[in-house]
């Protein structure tokens, strides 16, 4: 591998790792502090959140899950490049791919159903109306099922380098 390609992997795969530690510490910090404090918080107290604190965070936490997806799948795709065929039938290849696989349904999860749930209750706190209680849900469990995803995420992320006998 010629220095150019290893530069670009460095760099990759710094700000993929980066991207998903911002990514995974918002998840947790949503479902895990946010909304078990929000469940305490008077009504005025919470909307003064939602309306302060909520965008920011969602602002980091979307364009964070986007960020991973595309450095993750420009490393896959770089890999696939310089090594060719090879690097699609290796062991390492199919632990990104299946931790891939749960990376990109959770950054679907975000763009797809939390954040325009999220979006209608920001709007709703603005106008200083109550937001319909399914936007939360359907954002709460969608948030929800991404931390259940994250686990197994996690694990086949890191089994690609640290486990290599799990395929053979």
């Amino acid at each position: 591998m010629n220095l150019a390609w290893q530069i670009f992997f460095d760099i990759d795969r710094f700000l993929h790792i980066f991207s998903g530690i911002m990514w995974i510490g918002l998840l947790y910090y949503l479902n895990f502090v946010q909304v078990p404090a929000f469940a305490k918080m008077e009504p005025a107290a919470r909307t003064n959140a939602i309306q302060n604190l909520v965008p920011r965070v969602l602002f980091l936490f979307r364009w964070s899950a986007l960020a991973t997806v595309v450095f993750g799948l420009a490393y896959v795709v770089g890999m696939g490049i310089v090594f060719s065929s090879p690097y699609f039938q290796t062991g390492r290849f199919y632990a990104v791919a299946i931790g891939g696989v749960f990376g990109i349904l959770m950054a679907a999860n975000v763009w797809f159903i939390i954040w325009p749930n999220q979006k209608k209750i920001i709007a709703s706190a603005m106008a200083g109306k109550p937001p319909d209680p399914s936007w939360g849900r359907k954002a709460f469990l969608a948030s929800r099922t991404n931390t259940m995803f994250s686990f197994p995420m996690l694990f086949f992320m890191v089994a690609a380098l640290h486990l290599p006998a799990l395929w053979t």
